[in-house]
């Protein structure tokens, strides 16, 4: 019966599973424990487990960067022993690559003896070589015994390790990582510490900064083995949504050589490229008829750097070997950017900003817990010495009370008690040494305390006040920037393969057309022909539903186009990365630039700028400001903002402006002001500008345009009624004023669409809102008075209105 009792229970414990849900629940656990406790490194110190564990078991071996190195297998030992269970072999691969200088830009361990090469070559074992701490590895562990890290039970919770450390350095951005885990992996890039730490600086400053503006700080990555990278698209990506694809090319240069050949020197070559198996590559694709040309091979690296020697044929073409190199070798690869990193134990993906600021919010934690611990300490010791202090301002009454006590723990209880001492002061009295009692060690404690109450109160000031923490992580940031950082490695340019494209397609002229739902597209200008006033014009860009042509302008095939939006932004765009379809609308323009959510394009101006010193930016409620034509430099598809805009209020008008000119402003009522340019003084990219002219309710600018002699200026309503006026009817009034009568209108006019400057021999693309155009001389349109009504330019039909219209300019000088 008992017998029966027991096998019952036995029986009672045996749990039924589903083998699915066995499988399914433990291959979760098996992947979280790959991705969290081995593969991705933590967002904080971007350091994966065993890299940190390494580090810090060379710090407990004293292995710092000015003591002697200790053998590998030392460390290896210590880390498996204590803190990594695992394979040694891993340990050691480890260990090596974050010693490796063509593995890491900023290398964290100081080796000795062989370990290893850009060719692939093996380090030798573990028993022969040698290690210590870089001195930048020595900052990842800066301040971890201040209680500045979170601390965990080691694998059989016999000692403590660190959760993270403490990281001086962006380690996670300026080394990269690279991991594969189980459904996900991370590639990260390294970058120049130089320009990291002014990014962390200028996120310290402004939390909102955007990140066109951190990428003129922070440009792209810095590969520890140089090379050029190949465009800013995929950077731009990698920065804005955390993932990109970036080309990386090597550094190649055509030298002579004997008797009368040429060669081709390879100095740089790709990051995490074997430059073993490079050569391999490149004679395998001569044995092939793959690369012509090349007669010879050889390799001339020494200890100064990477030089392979390719010899050619007399009869060769350089630029065509180098070409083949690029896209048949690894000369040329790209690097697929995954920023992958562990927040709060989560696998997240992070752009630039969210990077910046996890490492910026640790190193405040970790200045703040410092600061707390040092409060703490000097707090306990300025304790003392008051107690100190006080004693030897009446010492006779303290060695009398001592030398009448039984013992020292009645003397300690009588301090307490009848001099009112605390316990620690009262120990420290008994523990004073005669000699504290000179003229000399009084005055010592005296100048301690003093010197511990001005740090308490720095202490104090760092806890309470936000701005003070922040110029302390800034301050210990800059200190690292001015020790390790150094010069640029990698060469970022714009992308040759669109420069090669342009080579290859010949300048044309075409017309970009945007709708108000904010689709793009371009067209060959030539497939507008010329018309005669009135006409209806040819279909000129397909829209659907009530999606209407909001946009056009008329450029070539090489030039930038600059779009502004209605947040202040400017973002460049390469023409020829416009779409040409034969219907339809295009594409949309927020897959070519990086708009924010709700934000549009509002309008958009060719890149070229003759005799161009500013910006003229107008708004539809009449405020002007003048920026110089510099801040547009280096814009890229990533944006930057130039104008700060009242809510409701848009860019109505771009103009580019020589420092003189003299300027028409109009508004949709038939309302101008002439006025110069110099009543707007020139401001920087934040500024709201200025009262341009004064509207009515109801009223706003349409039109601006800089007054060029020999020009007249045309002005076109809503319902396709338009006129020229010579600029000498408009007298030059003062900014601010609400100007005169430009156009008589009314309800078969329409508002106006805004106004532009013309010669006799331009021509005008006007474009209607259901996609329309209609190609014309200028000299079609009638030269009216500024108080007529003007005559029927375009014929519409009904419901539709003119949406914009772009001068062609026939003449050579081109528009301000």
């Amino acid at each position: 019966m008992e017998k029966g009792k027991e096998g019952s229970d036995l029986f009672q414990k045996v749990i039924p599973l589903s083998l699915e849900e066995e499988i399914k629940h433990s291959y979760i656990d098996y992947a979280m424990s790959v991705i969290v406790g081995r593969a991705l490194p933590d967002a904080r110190d971007g350091l994966k487990p065993v890299q940190r564990r390494i580090l810090y078991a060379m710090r407990e071996l004293g292995l710092r960067h000015n003591q002697p190195f200790k053998k590998s297998a030392r460390v290896v030992g210590e880390t498996m022993g204590k803190y990594h269970p695992h394979g040694d072999a891993a340990i050691y691969e480890t260990m090596v690559r974050m010693s490796q200088d063509f593995s890491m830009r900023y290398p964290l361990v100081d080796g000795q003896g062989n370990f290893g090469s850009i060719d692939g070559d093996p380090p030798a074992a573990m028993r022969y070589t040698e290690a210590r701490l870089h001195a930048l590895g020595e900052e990842m562990l800066a301040d971890i015994d201040e209680d500045t890290v979170d601390w965990l039970p080691n694998f059989d919770e016999s000692l403590e390790e660190p959760a993270v450390l403490p990281s001086r350095i962006p380690n996670l951005l300026v080394n990269g990582s690279t991991g594969i885990a189980v459904g996900m992996a991370t590639n990260m890039p390294p970058h120049n510490l130089r320009e990291v730490v002014d990014a962390c600086c200028a996120m310290l400053d402004n939390p909102e900064v955007e990140i066109g503006e951190l990428m003129s700080l922070m440009p792209g990555p810095d590969f520890p083995t140089g090379g050029v990278i190949l465009g800013r698209d995929g950077i731009v990506d990698a920065y804005a949504t955390g993932r990109g694809k970036i080309t990386v090319r090597g550094c190649a240069e055509i030298e002579d050589a004997k008797r009368g050949k040429k060669a081709i020197v390879i100095t740089q070559i790709p990051y995490m490229v074997n430059k073993s198996t490079l050569i391999e590559t490149i004679v395998d694709g001569v044995q092939k008829g793959q690369l012509d040309g090349i007669t010879d091979v050889r390799d001339e690296s020494n200890r100064e750097g990477i030089r392979l020697v390719l010899e050619l044929h007399r009869d060769s073409d350089p630029h065509l070997v180098l070409r083949q190199l690029y896209s048949r070798t690894q000369l040329q690869t790209t690097f697929g950017v995954i920023n992958l990193a562990l927040v709060d134990g989560r696998p997240v993906e992070l752009d630039l900003k969210g990077l910046l600021q996890i490492f910026i919010d640790h190193r405040r934690t970790v200045v703040r817990r410092r600061t707390e611990y040092r409060l703490r300490k000097a707090e306990e010791r300025a304790h003392i010495l008051e107690g100190l202090v006080k004693a030897l301002g009446i010492i006779d009454r303290v060695i009398a009370l001592i030398r009448s006590s039984s013992d020292p723990a009645v003397a300690k209880g009588r301090l307490v008690e009848e001099l009112s001492f605390s316990e620690a002061q009262a120990q420290a009295i008994l523990d004073m040494r005669l000699q504290r009692l000179t003229s000399l060690e009084i005055h010592k404690l005296q100048e301690e305390l003093d010197e511990l109450r001005g740090q308490i109160a720095w202490y104090r000031r760092i806890l309470e006040d936000s701005s003070e923490l922040d110029g302390v992580v800034r301050k210990e940031l800059l200190e690292v920037k001015a020790a390790y950082g150094d010069e640029r490695r990698t060469v970022i340019e714009d992308s040759v393969d669109d420069v090669s494209a342009e080579d290859l397609i010949p300048e044309t002229e075409i017309v970009v057309a945007m709708t108000r739902d904010g689709f793009i597209r371009r067209m060959p200008l030539q497939d507008y022909r010329c018309q005669s006033r009135g006409g209806k014009g040819v279909k000129g860009a397909s829209t659907k539903g009530d999606d209407e042509v909001s946009l056009v302008a008329v450029t070539t095939t090489h030039r930038t186009l600059y779009l502004f939006t209605d947040r202040g932004r400017v973002f460049a765009l390469k023409c020829l990365a416009l779409p040409e379809p034969k219907s339809g609308r295009g594409k949309h323009v927020g897959s070519f630039i990086s708009l924010d959510e709700g934000e549009s394009v509002v309008t958009f101006r060719d890149s070229v700028m003759e005799r161009a010193k500013f910006v003229f930016l107008l708004t539809r409620m009449g405020l002007a400001k003048r920026l110089p034509v510099a801040e547009l430099e280096g814009i890229t598809r990533a944006g930057r903002r130039i104008l700060g805009l009242e809510d409701g209020d848009t860019i109505a008008r771009v103009r580019f402006t020589g420092g003189d000119d003299e300027l028409l402003l109009t508004t949709a009522k038939g309302q101008t002001l002439r006025v110069s340019e110099e009543e707007f003084r020139p401001q920087g990219r934040a500024a709201k500008g200025v009262k341009a002219i004064k509207l009515e309710e109801g009223d706003a600018v349409v039109g601006c345009d800089v007054i060029i002699p020999g020009r007249q200026v045309l002005f076109i309503s809503q319902l396709g009624l338009g006129k020229r006026t010579p600029y000498e009817e408009f007298t030059t009034h003062h900014r601010g004023g609400m100007g005169v009568r430009a156009m008589r209108l009314n309800d078969k006019t329409g508002d106006l669409v805004g106004a532009w400057g013309v010669a006799e021999d331009d021509e005008l693309m006007v474009v209607t809102s259901r996609g329309r155009v209609i190609r014309m001389a200028a000299r079609e349109i009638s030269t009216l008075s500024r108080m007529a009504t003007g005559s029927t330019v375009v014929r519409l039909d009904e419901g539709d209105s003119v949406a914009d219209v772009t001068v062609i300019r026939c003449s050579v000088e081109e528009e301000g």
